[in-house]
């Protein structure tokens, strides 16, 4: 299964934008309001809930700077991917899309379809304000 958020116009360099992500502190600026757990539990992990669902638990996987990073499930019986993609337009302006990427049975891709979907649209569309 694979999801896209929509193209986000973020008035910061690819850099700028790059490095915010990279601090995974700074996830929890972008999270839904339904939130009721975040922690970070090391420099490259962090744990969040969303209220009605199980907790998921998030490593940095890649690096790619300024361009491209890719969170991980670390754990878990479910295995996915967060890809932020950061495109400059030009020196201090970028375009940043989230994909989510995960192999799902199909009863459990059509559950988490819709909740995902909402989720990394929430997070794209939180970045130009939380930067």
């Amino acid at each position: 299964m694979n999801l896209e958020s929509p193209k986000i116009n973020v008035d910061k360099s690819p850099q700028e934008v790059f490095d915010f992500l990279s601090d995974i502190k700074n996830f929890e600026s972008l999270m839904p309001e339904n939130i009721s757990k975040f922690e970070v539990l090391s420099e490259d992990t962090f744990l969040f809930a969303l209220k009605g669902m199980p907790e998921i638990t998030l490593k940095k996987k890649e690096l790619s700077s300024p361009n491209k990073i890719v969170l991980g499930a670390a754990g878990g019986k479910l295995d996915f991917s967060l890809t932020g993609n950061i495109v400059e337009l030009n020196e201090n302006s970028s375009e940043v899309q989230l994909e989510f990427s995960g192999d799902f049975n199909p009863m459990m891709a059509m559950m988490i379809k819709g909740p995902i979907t909402k989720f990394i649209e929430t997070l794209a569309t939180s970045i130009p304000k939380s930067i």
